[in-house]
């Protein structure tokens, strides 16, 4: 298995709304638009890719020199457990390794991220719904 981690390119997001729905982030899925917009907003923005197919991708946001955040990150089922998911990471990491790496983690990813090192924080989320009912 040779995986390639490279820059994301446009033709790309219809294979990571492919990962993303067979994932189950439908809400990701469902805002097609908004979702393609901040791939192509976001830096970095990489996909792992095997053989011309995208196995896998980190969408992260960075000030450059204080915080690099992990926006998503995304491994197809069948490529976990090889080593991508840190590549990724490494790479997106290396184009700023003066910032300091933050991310979120769901139920099921938290234990996977503590056993890599990485410390738990405290935050806090409202999705844009949310936030229109506070204004209410």
């Amino acid at each position: 298995m040779t995986i390639q981690i490279r820059s994301f390119l446009e033709k790309d997001f219809h294979d990571i709304q492919q990962l993303n729905e067979k994932e189950g982030w439908n809400g990701l899925v469902e805002r097609n638009e908004e979702t393609c917009c901040s791939w192509l907003n976001s830096e970095p923005a990489l996909v792992a890719e095997e053989d011309g197919e995208v196995v896998g991708y980190l969408r992260g946001l960075t000030d450059g020199a204080v915080t690099l955040y992990i926006c998503e990150i995304l491994i197809k089922e069948s490529h976990r457990n090889q080593g991508i998911s840190e590549q990724l990471v490494r790479t997106a990491h290396e184009c700023y390794p003066s910032t300091r790496v933050e991310m979120l983690a769901t139920t099921s990813s938290h234990e996977y991220y503590e056993n890599r090192g990485y410390r738990s924080f405290y935050g806090f989320r409202k999705s844009p719904e949310e936030m229109k009912n506070a204004r209410s």
